[in-house]
């Protein structure tokens, strides 16, 4: 028989072998990397959320305060509609005394120019 010797193990890269490889690292590099900054901005995010609860809750307050105070304009606006009314009905009380104070104070000369004509007939 003849002497068959065992093939020697050779250390050899095969193209397709270091390519796969350098790709599984370089997916490996990528995802760490997004990884990272996907928490990074999530922390950002964070910042940024807390931030606009802290603007919308102050707007919240200040709509409160427009809100009431567009309560009271109205109410005030009422109370004016409410005074103006009642000047004009006083306004109308008014002229119609003085129409009444004329036609008093013209009843009193009519008398008096009587009672000074009975007196001067009487002398």
């Amino acid at each position: 028989m003849a002497n068959v010797r065992a093939p020697a193990w050779k250390w050899e890269w095969n193209l397709n072998t270091v390519v796969i490889l350098l790709g599984f690292a370089g997916g490996l590099i990528a995802w760490g990397a997004t990884w990272e900054r996907l928490s990074a901005n999530q922390d950002s995010h964070a910042q940024s959320i807390d931030r606009l609860d802290k603007r919308m809750t102050a707007v919240e307050a200040s709509i409160r305060q427009i809100d009431n105070h567009e309560l009271r304009l109205s109410g005030v606006e009422k109370q004016a509609a409410e005074a103006a009314t009642s000047m004009r009905a006083v306004e109308s009380t008014l002229n119609a005394l003085a129409a009444d104070m004329r036609v008093t104070r013209e009843i009193l000369q009519r008398i008096e120019a009587s009672q000074r004509d009975g007196a001067q007939l009487r002398r």
